[in-house]
C-alpha cells in the first residue's frame, strides 16, 4: 500500500506563537507596493532604487533617490538621512537587489525595508512612474490590483 503525503503538511506548520512572531518580524523588514504608493505622499520616509542607472532611465518611482547597491557604502551618508526610514526597492520579485540593498545600508545604521514586488508590481498596480522620456502609468494589472479599488483590503 503507498501512503501519499501532503506537500502542504510535510512539515507541520509553526506553533502560533511562532508564527506569529515570524510573521511580525516580516512586517518590520518588508512594505507592500500599494502601501508605498498610498504612504509615499506623506515624507515620512524615502524610497530608494537599487538598480543600475540604465535600469533607472527605463523607469522608477517618482521621488525615489537612486543608489546602486554597489555605491551604497560611499554615498549613502551624502544621499541619505539615519532618522528617516528607507524602503529599497529593485526590479521585481525576481530580483534579490532590494535585499542586498537594505542588508548595505542596516550594516551602516539606517532603519530599512524592502518593498515587496519591486518596480515590477509599482507598474502592474498601476501606479505612476517615471522614465528618460518623462511620466508614465499602466493599465492596472487586473491578477495584481483591485480593477476599481485602489485599496486591495488587506
Amino acid at each position: 500500500m503507498t501512503t501519499t503525503t501532503n506537500p502542504v503538511l510535510r512539515t507541520a506548520p509553526a506553533a502560533p506563537a511562532e508564527a506569529a512572531a515570524y510573521f511580525r518580524a516580516s512586517l518590520a523588514f518588508h512594505a507592500d507596493v500599494s502601501d508605498v504608493a498610498a504612504a509615499l505622499p506623506t515624507d515620512e520616509f524615502v524610497v530608494l532604487d537599487s538598480r543600475s542607472t540604465e535600469a533607472w532611465d527605463q523607469g522608477h518611482i517618482p521621488g525615489a533617490i537612486h543608489l546602486p547597491t554597489a555605491l551604497i557604502p560611499e554615498q549613502a551618508d551624502r544621499l541619505l538621512d539615519k532618522s528617516v526610514p528607507v524602503v529599497t526597492y529593485c526590479w521585481g520579485p525576481g530580483c534579490n537587489g532590494a535585499t542586498r540593498a537594505a542588508l548595505a545600508l542596516a550594516e551602516l545604521g539606517y532603519q530599512v525595508k524592502e518593498m515587496l514586488g519591486g518596480f515590477e508590481y509599482w507598474v502592474r498596480e498601476g501606479f505612476a512612474f517615471e522614465t528618460w522620456e518623462g511620466a508614465e502609468r499602466r493599465v492596472p494589472d487586473p491578477l495584481t490590483a483591485p480593477a476599481d479599488s485602489g485599496d486591495c483590503g488587506c
